[in-house]
């Protein structure tokens, strides 16, 4: 006698990932990647405690994946998100702005409940 397993037909759908990029941030990871001067997998995303308002997004290269990272692929870029940061991250939208007086990433983060007036720290 044989048994038929059914597949559930309840499947949940993936959840977003914690952060999504923009054209132009993806484009400045690409350009950044390219300039390491050694080789990278992406770029990851935390959170540190810092500044007026306590808390300091923090991006830098990486070279080795880390347990436990979430790992966003978007736009022929990997993002691997720092464990740490999950809860203060999610929904956010990462973007890459020049003006003439500065460049850099810009985070949107719909959990921010108050930053600092230099723009460098925030709180949630």
């Amino acid at each position: 006698m044989t048994t038929a397993t059914a597949e559930p037909t309840d499947a949940r759908p993936a959840p977003p990932p914690p952060i999504s990029l923009t054209d132009a941030a993806a484009r400045r990871v690409k350009d950044l990647m390219a300039r390491a001067g050694k080789p990278v997998l992406g770029i990851r995303v935390g959170v540190k405690k810092a500044g007026c308002s306590g808390m300091q997004y923090q991006v830098e290269y990486v070279e080795e994946a880390r347990p436990f990272e979430d790992v966003l692929e978007s736009k022929g870029v990997r993002v691997y998100i720092d464990p740490m940061a999950v809860m203060y991250l999610l929904g956010s939208e990462m973007d890459y702005e020049e003006t003439k007086m500065q460049s850099g990433f810009v985070f949107r983060n719909p959990n921010e409940k108050n930053r600092c007036g230099c723009g460098e720290s925030f709180s949630v």
